[in-house]
């Protein structure tokens, strides 16, 4: 990889993290009542995801629906094959429960995800048209109205929120 591409990519990283933490800090913004800092964080951090998806696109990592689908599978296996067991095994040796069972939880969901892509892909990258639910705990993702405590983490069904 040449260096402006690798440059892209390090961009695209930070871009997309800065996006997450603006939105996480946004949170704590309402939560504290402070609503024109969360507009802020809001605003600055969409700006940031038209930072991320240029660079994406300018890395030329943007393919049709069925390869952006096949990329996708194989990224959510690394992450419940590969990265989740190992930061489970360092939380265990290190005594952080919280964080082993909280881990445990995303590398569950994971799974869940890579399913669902294989399930896309199968269907030649036209999936059924279908709502989808995510528990606000832990991200585990279903199919259709999900009326249950969730599977992963044991969240209450209130906890589902549908997905845009």
């Amino acid at each position: 990889m040449n260096k402006t591409d690798k440059n892209l990519m390090d961009a695209f990283a930070g871009e997309s993290q800065a996006n997450r933490k603006y939105l996480a800090y946004a949170k704590q913004a309402e939560k504290e009542g402070l609503h024109q800092a969360a507009k802020l964080f809001r605003a600055v951090a969409e700006a940031e995801t038209i930072h991320a998806h240029a660079h994406l696109a300018r890395a030329d990592k943007i393919h049709d629906t069925l390869t952006n689908l096949k990329e996708a599978k194989s990224g959510e296996e690394y992450e419940f094959t590969r990265m989740y067991p190992g930061m489970i095994a360092d939380a265990m040796a290190e005594g952080r429960e919280s964080e082993e069972r909280y881990f445990g939880w995303v590398n569950k969901v994971e799974e869940v995800h890579s399913k669902l892509y294989k399930k896309a892909i199968d269907a030649g990258g036209k999936p059924a048209a279908t709502d989808y639910y995510i528990c606000s705990v832990c991200g585990y993702t279903h199919e259709g109205p999900h009326n249950d405590k969730c599977p992963v983490c044991g969240a209450a069904a209130k906890a589902f929120y549908k997905a845009d």
